[in-house]
């Protein structure tokens, strides 16, 4: 009978953060490398025997605990591969009880098949993409993305700091920008503004201490940008470890990643942990009286809402993405089973196309992906004003999404029917499998096509 595959990456990542290490400390405790312990604390590979009889020795009550929650893993992750809508219908859920109690070996050989069947497909899909693309290199913020994907989108040891200090200078209610200039004059840093619309966003001279912002922002990014020069000076001890710790290429995607991790802290601040996710479950994830509770704005409160992931109190799990005019995806972050194209445009029937070209307004969709997966999707398109008649405004639409199973806590699915069938979208034309898609930019890129000079329909090929 094979072992059991231990996944433990939430507490063995709980483990890290506890005892203070990077991820380079910790895999050299384990005997490991970095990459690997990587995987493990993403939930991508099971603990080695190696790795288990470390913990066992130098931390036996965190191996008591991931050996005691093994039935209920192996139960998990039994029903998410034998309820994979890529399979055949779903077995009833007392049978696949049975099965991981009875048979457990047939249960992790089920397991690890579905495993590998995802695996296989994350792969396919990632080298389609790069042979589309032409290039098989990561750029820096492409590795400074994946590395915000592999954590889970979560960096528990600056999220815990960054929301004591909203306890320290804020107390219990909304951090002003009061609270944080007074915190920076105490870290020798002053605000200035600037009146020249064309001026960047902001300019810190470090020689000085001086803290320039643009005055044409608006008072949400204003805010954002003192918490973010704060998370950055007050921890850059924490960042930089971090960094140190993280595959994330040379000196560009290093930088990358540091300024990335002070706008993450930054985000913490302004919505620490614990009273956002209650308030967000609360207003069921309402965005506008979200924004307007913790003076943020309407994409800040949708970012932040795709980090609720602390283990043992995480928030739903969503997805976000930012789209601009020309359909790229400037951000985006999954903690559902949705992934993005790395490379190209998203699919022309996702709703928040049409929502970059109508600001101020939010749509809602009932959508499936290919999978068989469905989802509810709220996206909204926002104006950034530039403060001048001569400078165009940034014009995007962001989008926020979750399972239609979580769907209850959500409250833009009280807009849509989930009775009448969902929209069906794909990932991107070259990797979407559809082939009744009169909406498609190009053909599949594994799927071969025939033309009949005699028939023009809206899209001039068959998939076949």
């Amino acid at each position: 009978m094979p072992q059991t595959r231990l996944y433990a990456g939430r507490r063995l990542r709980a483990l890290r953060h506890g005892l203070g290490l990077n991820q380079a400390a910790m895999a050299k405790q384990l005997g490991i490398s970095i990459s690997y312990l990587s995987q493990i604390e993403t939930d991508t590979r099971p603990l080695t025997a190696t790795v288990i009889a470390t913990l066992r020795r130098h931390h036996p009550a965190v191996m008591a605990a991931i050996e005691g929650e093994a039935p209920a893993q192996r139960m998990g992750a039994l029903a998410d591969a034998l309820t994979d809508p890529v399979l055949a219908a779903p077995l009833d859920p007392d049978a696949i009880q049975r099965l991981a109690g009875e048979r457990p070996d047939v249960a992790d050989r089920v397991i690890a098949l579905h495993e590998a069947m995802r695996d296989a497909d994350a792969r396919l899909q990632m080298m389609e993409e790069v042979l589309v693309s032409g290039t098989g290199a990561r750029m820096p913020w492409e590795a400074v993305r994946d590395w915000f994907h592999a954590a889970g989108n979560y960096v528990d040891p600056l999220d815990r700091a960054a929301e004591a200090l909203a306890g320290e200078i804020a107390g219990d209610v909304a951090v002003s920008d009061a609270a944080l200039i007074r915190r920076l004059a105490a870290e020798g840093i002053a605000i200035a503004d600037s009146a020249d619309e064309a001026a960047p966003m902001r300019r810190f001279d470090a020689a000085r201490g001086l803290l320039t912002i643009n005055s044409a922002l608006p008072p949400e990014s204003r805010r954002f940008l003192l918490a973010h020069q704060l998370t950055a000076t007050a921890f850059a001890g924490r960042i930089a470890a971090i960094v140190a710790g993280a595959e994330v290429g040379g000196d560009a995607g290093r930088t990358l990643l540091g300024i990335g991790l002070a706008n993450y802290a930054a985000g913490a601040l302004m919505m620490p942990y614990a009273r956002f996710r209650a308030a967000a479950r609360g207003l069921r994830h309402d965005i506008d009286r979200l924004s307007r509770r913790f003076g943020v704005s309407f994409e800040q409160a949708c970012h932040r809402l795709s980090t609720l992931q602390r283990p043992g109190a995480e928030g739903v799990p969503f997805y976000f993405c930012r789209v601009d005019m020309a359909g790229n995806i400037t951000k985006r972050h999954s903690a559902t089973r949705l992934q993005f194209a790395r490379f190209g445009g998203a699919c022309p029937l996702w709703m928040v196309h049409e929502a970059v070209a109508i600001p101020d307004r939010i749509l809602v969709q009932h959508a499936e992906t290919p999978d068989g997966v469905r989802y509810v999707s709220m996206a909204k398109g926002l104006v950034k004003p530039s403060g001048s008649f001569t400078r165009n405004p940034r014009r995007y639409a962001v989008a926020l999404g979750c399972e239609a199973d979580q769907a209850g806590d959500f409250v833009y699915a009280d807009a849509i029917d989930r009775a009448a069938p969902p929209t069906p979208i794909g990932i991107s034309c070259r990797l979407c499998p559809r082939a009744d898609c009169d909406q498609r930019a190009f053909p599949p890129a594994d799927r071969a096509i025939e033309v009949d000079p005699a028939i023009r329909a809206v899209v001039p090929y068959r998939v076949v």
